[in-house]
């Protein structure tokens, strides 16, 4: 039976000293966060995840969601019992503002949460993820009567929400959609066509389930610019606002999925259904856009959780398996063999899983923070400084983290043996759950092409040179440091490739555009690696400063240092490769004809 532990001290430290969450104290909802209530949230958000949450998920995994005849879903035993602990905790309204009865604290507050929530229970945390995404879509263009109809309940938990794109012949092309949405004489619509793969489409959770739909009225254009959105409740609301009818949306039949079976994930049915347009009409694109970039943050957050939860079970079970000796000689002298921890093969797959974890929660949060800067900032430029970031990091944290979470599961189940194949240890489950977060919200691949094609170019490269200067001056202001000076010579390096690299797709993507698409998903881990430096650096820094202030627990800022030096010397220095990959070009990428393969 796998095992999680909430690493609270690792995200007190990153937020506390690495990012500096009381710099920003004077900012709306940042005043609250002191650091006696983030300790306080953090410490009973591990009691219950690891109390209530991480019991359930295996359970998830073997019973999974049922589907009855009348079309209505069951999720597994115990789901919805913990839902309603979930709601009762306050859990789904920590970022909400007060006015929709959330408790209006910073969004970094809350995706630290979040990780925890995913680490242990990945298929539950999905529900309020999804409830999230389309809250977040509801207060960007939403009107007031939306708004106040729909977010105070979906704050509390009572009413979740999904975010309905796909359909069974389009997925990433959202131009091919059919799905229509007619006019009626009250103002509402009448929504008809089938969508696929929506996560927690059906369950018994929850009072009701808001739906955002997208579907093309009669006379829109039949292309992506004829898309609209809409509210689509599962059940009408009477005049009081409470659920009343069944609308004409059903559940088809759930997804038979290689992982995360504790989610329902449904085909939906829109035979006539009532819905009512959110925003401008043919501007539905703007609006889940919102919806989808908040919901790739999250996605992103999977992988580092399902990684941090599978590393915490590895290196348990390093410690105690006993096999074979070390070369170095023997460790365990009162016994046939040693723990196979003093392998080095099984530490290169510790300690990488362990580099990125611990990075990639430093930068999810530091991602987090500049969602909170977009609105809360003091000055235009500021909030509009953070926006580019959030924009730049969205499709790094997306690809790179659910690309690398999954390969340290498979790492992680690898240091089982055969053990790490048979379900009782639960490793294979990490590994089913984690191949999702690489596809779905728009595949690695998208995200990477997001990058290079929109990300880059926006606004004449001005995120990219915003991030490259903060990159650049933390170079600077510590090259002659004794402790960082060798790890920021080892960014430099690092940031050198990425210039080089961006310089070559300037050079020669728009010429050729394949360049661009065969040179995407490197650039992308390019980048990553260079964000993570940048990270592993703030991480060092602050670690270096607790250990000459004294602070207590040295060991654990003493293994911050081991860590950071272990990134810099064994996973940074793959940017030059990234780099080679990105200057090759297309031409042998493309050069078998189709019939070839």
């Amino acid at each position: 039976m796998p095992s999680y532990k909430a690493p609270v001290a690792d995200t007190q430290f990153v937020l506390n000293d690495v990012i500096r969450i009381a710099d920003y104290a004077h900012l709306p909802g940042f005043a609250d966060a002191t650091p006696d209530l983030i300790a306080a949230i953090l410490e009973e958000g591990a009691k219950f995840v690891e109390q209530v949450l991480q019991p359930l998920n295996q359970v998830g995994d073997e019973v999974g969601c049922t589907r009855h005849a009348d079309g209505s879903v069951s999720t597994p035993p115990g789901f919805k019992q913990a839902y309603q602990q979930f709601c009762a905790g306050g859990w789904m309204g920590l970022a909400v503002p007060t006015e929709f009865g959330g408790q209006g604290l910073p969004h970094v507050i809350a995706n630290a949460f979040e990780e925890y929530l995913i680490s242990s229970n990945m298929a539950f945390a999905m529900y309020p993820g999804l409830t999230l995404g389309a809250m977040a879509a509801i207060r960007a263009v939403g009107s007031q009567a939306q708004q106040e109809t729909y977010l105070p309940k979906m704050a509390e938990g009572v009413w979740t929400g999904t975010m309905n794109l796909t359909e069974p012949h389009c997925g990433t092309d959202l131009g091919l959609l059919r799905t229509r949405a007619e006019p009626q004489a009250d103002g509402s619509y009448r929504i008809t066509g089938t969508k696929i793969f929506i996560s927690a489409g059906e369950h018994d959770m929850s009072d009701n389930i808001i739906h955002l739909v997208l579907a093309k009225m009669p006379d829109s254009p039949d292309s992506v610019r004829g898309i609209s959105l809409f509210i689509v409740p599962k059940f009408l609301l009477n005049a009081d606002g409470t659920p009343g009818a069944r609308n004409a949306v059903s559940c088809g039949s759930i997804e038979e999925k290689m992982g995360i079976h504790g989610n329902a994930t449904c085909v939906l049915n829109y035979d006539g259904a009532t819905g009512y347009l959110i925003g401008e009409k043919e501007k539905g694109m703007r609006a889940m856009f919102i919806m989808m970039n908040a919901a790739r943050l999250g996605v992103g957050v999977q992988g580092l959780a399902v990684s941090e939860v599978a590393c915490q079970n590895a290196a348990n079970y390093a410690r105690d398996r006993l096999q074979g000796r070390a070369l170095s000689g023997p460790k365990n002298a009162d016994a046939k063999a040693d723990p196979i921890i003093v392998h080095a093969d099984v530490r290169r797959m510790l300690m990488n899983a362990r580099a990125f974890n611990e990075g990639a929660r430093a930068l999810a949060l530091w991602g987090a923070l500049q969602v909170d800067l977009t609105h809360l900032a003091e000055t235009e430029q500021a909030r509009t400084e953070a926006d580019d970031l959030i924009g730049l990091l969205t499709p790094v944290i997306k690809g790179y983290f659910t690309d690398k979470g999954y390969e340290n599961a498979t790492n992680a189940q690898q240091c089982f043996g055969g053990h790490g194949y048979i379900r009782e240890w639960g490793m294979e489950q990490f590994v089913r759950d984690a191949r999702i977060a690489m596809i779905y919200e728009g595949t690695n691949g998208i995200q990477a092409l997001d990058l290079v094609g929109r990300k880059l170019p926006a606004n004449g490269g001005r995120a990219l040179r915003s991030y490259m200067k903060i990159v650049g001056d933390f170079i600077a202001a510590h090259k002659d440091d004794a402790v960082l000076g060798p790890m920021v010579a080892a960014l430099g390096c690092a940031q050198a490739d990425l210039n080089s690299a961006t310089g070559w797709l300037m050079r020669n993507a728009m010429m050729k555009p394949d360049n661009a698409g065969a040179a995407a998903v490197p650039y992308l881990h390019l980048m990553a690696l260079v964000m993570f430096g940048h990270m592993w650096g703030q991480i060092a820094l602050a670690a270096q400063a607790a250990l000459t202030r004294g602070a207590d627990d040295a060991a654990f800022y003493q293994n911050k240092l081991t860590t950071a030096r272990y990134f810099f010397s064994h996973m940074l220095p793959e940017s030059a490769v990234h780099r080679a990959r990105v200057e090759a070009g297309a031409d042998n990428l493309m050069a078998l004809a189709a019939e070839a393969f």
